[in-house]
């Protein structure tokens, strides 16, 4: 082929190109025009909160579909869930929504008419819908709904149907159902500050007592009439399972809380699961009192603890310490005196958080 005829090929391909380009931008275009007001956007609201502002938001008022409406207000220094229930918030997943409200920017017009709210999971049954308030005023009020290829999509509140672009949205920090939203601590304390731990359940009562570093216990065994025998040193005693003990108790978390009418089996612990408290060493410390009821699902269980109303739902890592029988403190048969000694199971990993009913 001669070099004038190459030439001429790539110019041919050259223009082929460029038209294939020129139609597929108009027939975006037109696509575009056909969703939109006049084939022209409308002018870009603005939602993003300066620090300062984000910092003065009072109250969350969050539908996250078909979940329950959830409320959140400020008070004081603390934030609170008000709605469905009255409880502690997270604070931590509080601050991370304060803190996305500094990023949420509308960047673009998808579509100005409601018949693609459904495509776009923008229908008040498949939305997130947030609202928004710093004292009286509301600061924003706003449909999330999907994220595709193009990016995330959203709608302001009103009757204006048109769907936005946004960037700055997460979904993990604002998509959260109930117990998202609640507090799941339950005891914080130091395992090293405690010298005196209890377990008492249908089996007995186990007393632990620290001297220095070391662990002495006693098993007293509940008779038939309920009643508690003498108290005896418990053979072949393993102190590292009471440090393992501790290890579960010290930051304690739940997985979930009780729902209404659930048969929790809290006010008969020693039929049903069993107690455990802890002795801090310093005379103004606080006892750090666990009471546990029945199996929840599988083997989690529900858990009270001292001065607080809430039911708390916790994993067989901490519950099955207080149904404990003598032989989870024991060493093996086989295992000669001081092996083990600080070599109780390892701290299991932690799980994220199931989804379940609540």
């Amino acid at each position: 082929m001669k070099p004038e005829h190459k030439l001429y090929g790539a110019v041919a391909l050259v223009l082929v190109l460029g038209i294939g380009a020129y139609v597929a931008t108009k027939d975006k275009k037109q696509d575009f025009a056909a969703h939109t007001a006049d084939g022209k956007a409308a002018d870009l609201p603005t939602v993003k909160l300066t620090k300062e502002d984000a910092e003065k938001v009072t109250k969350f008022v969050l539908k996250n579909k078909d979940e329950p409406e959830v409320v959140l207000e400020k008070k004081g220094d603390a934030w609170t869930v008000v709605k469905p229930v009255d409880a502690p918030a997270d604070a931590q997943a509080v601050k991370s929504i304060v803190e996305n409200l500094e990023k949420i920017e509308v960047k673009d017009v998808i579509a100005d008419t409601a018949d693609v709210h459904e495509k776009y999971e923008l229908t008040d049954a498949t939305a997130l819908h947030a609202q928004v308030f710093k004292g009286e005023e509301k600061v924003l009020d706003m449909y999330f709904g999907k994220k595709g290829g193009r990016g995330q999509m959203a709608r302001m509140a009103g009757d204006k149907p048109t769907v936005y672009l946004v960037d700055g949205y997460s979904s993990y920090s604002w998509a959260k159902d109930l117990k998202g939203w609640r507090d799941k601590a339950i005891f914080d304390f130091e395992d090293g500050n405690v010298i005196a731990a209890e377990v008492e359940n249908k089996n007995g009562k186990f007393s632990f007592t620290k001297d220095g570093e070391s662990w002495a216990a006693k098993f007293y065994k509940r008779g038939d009439d309920g009643e508690l025998g003498k108290g005896k040193a418990i053979d072949r005693f393993d102190a590292a399972k009471v440090k393992d003990m501790l290890k579960a108790y010290k930051k304690l978390k739940a997985t979930d809380f009780a729902a209404d009418g659930d048969d929790t089996g809290v006010s008969t612990p020693l039929e049903e699961g069993g107690v455990v408290r802890f002795t801090m060493k310093d005379d103004d410390a606080p006892k750090y009192i666990a009471t546990l009821g029945k199996t929840n699902k599988g083997t989690n269980r529900y858990l009270v603890k001292e001065g607080d109303p809430t039911v708390y739902i916790v994993t067989s890592w901490a519950a099955d310490w207080a149904t404990a029988a003598p032989e989870k403190f024991q060493k093996p048969e086989d295992k000669k005196d001081g092996e083990g000694e600080g070599e109780g199971d390892d701290e299991p990993p932690v799980m994220p958080a199931l989804d379940m009913p609540h």
